[in-house]
């Protein structure tokens, strides 16, 4: 497929901030990508690749200090799971972290549509889509190898506008939206200053994504795994004031760079005339969703943010 120059945005800020200094470190982590991950990553292939990032990150994470987060928030997730449980899956979610940096270089070659390597379940929702010329809010979480959503997207509904968070080294974040554009993806709108993209893109009947699942302490207290966790209402209320369909989209590894994306049954947020209501519903129903995907796979979610506040943490009596 020809591609044409992608639309790379990038917030100003994040380099404006820079001192020079942290230019000429962003200059040495740019050399150490290029010799020591990408080079070699991309020499192995996409299947060992792939199980080489796994099993070094199996190797790693567990000495870094996240890996206590990650055991918290099993712990808080699954209180009834013993230690070895625990344990267990919190290696498993550093392997499928480590898979999916080995597979990022060799994403145009898992191409969702041409590679034999991705099952899409759904794909009619995406043409019902396309023929209604509406638009919609596709919601998903950093499940699997989340990369695999946006070109599955795009090739489909080619102005769809994917966000992201930038990079803080500029040389690195060039080079991740230029590898989008290759896998398909020409339009990719940064956290924060890509709002302005986004409520464009819908305004002239386009797609949009975004991840509905991290910590975003400004959003709305909705209960996850029964604790409460801040939320992004963004998406629902972008959807609301375009009045287009909510999209839940899901990613599931079976195999080295292999994987089944599905998407689900668009709904409509409610609009009973109490918007802060509805959004509070709406936002309950994409986070129930969420959940849902996290509980069929633990060991494919990315468990090493905050999703909870520490308060979660204490009032459990987790350490």
């Amino acid at each position: 497929m020809t591609q044409t120059a992608p639309k790379y945005i990038r917030p100003k800020d994040i380099d404006n901030r820079a001192t020079f200094w942290q230019r000429v470190q962003w200059r040495l982590e740019t050399i150490g990508w290029d010799l020591l991950y990408w080079g070699p990553m991309k020499l192995l292939g996409p299947d060992r690749a792939s199980n080489f990032g796994g099993w070094l990150m199996k190797k790693i994470g567990p000495r870094l200090s996240q890996h206590k987060t990650v055991k918290r928030n099993l712990r808080l997730a699954f209180p009834d799971w013993t230690d070895v449980q625990i344990e267990q899956t919190a290696l498993d979610a550093w392997e499928s972290a480590g898979r999916v940096a080995g597979e990022l270089p060799h994403l145009p070659s898992i191409d969702p549509y041409t590679s034999g390597r991705v099952d899409i379940v759904g794909l009619d929702v995406l043409d019902r889509l396309k023929a209604s010329d509406k638009g919609a809010v596709f919601i998903s979480g950093h499940f699997a190898n989340w990369e695999i959503m946006p070109a599955t997207i795009t090739q489909r509904l080619p102005d769809a506008v994917m966000t992201y968070r930038a990079l803080n080294n500029p040389h690195i974040d060039r080079r991740i939206s230029d590898l989008r554009a290759a896998y398909g993806t020409q339009i990719n709108a940064p956290k924060g200053v890509g709002t302005r993209e986004l409520m464009r893109a819908l305004a002239k009947g386009q797609t949009i994504a975004l991840m509905n699942d991290q910590k975003f302490n400004e959003g709305v207290a909705v209960p996850f795994f029964g604790h409460d966790a801040m939320t992004a209402p963004g998406p629902t209320r972008l959807a609301m004031k375009y009045g287009v369909p909510i999209v839940p989209v899901s990613t599931v590894r079976t195999g080295p760079a292999r994987f089944r994306i599905t998407f689900h049954e668009p709904f409509m947020p409610e609009t009973t005339g109490d918007e802060t209501a509805d959004i509070q519903r709406s936002v309950q129903r994409i986070t129930d969703f969420i959940e849902e995907q996290v509980r069929a796979n633990p060991d494919q979610w990315f468990w090493q943010h905050r999703r909870w506040p520490k308060e979660a943490w204490k009032a459990a009596g987790i350490t």
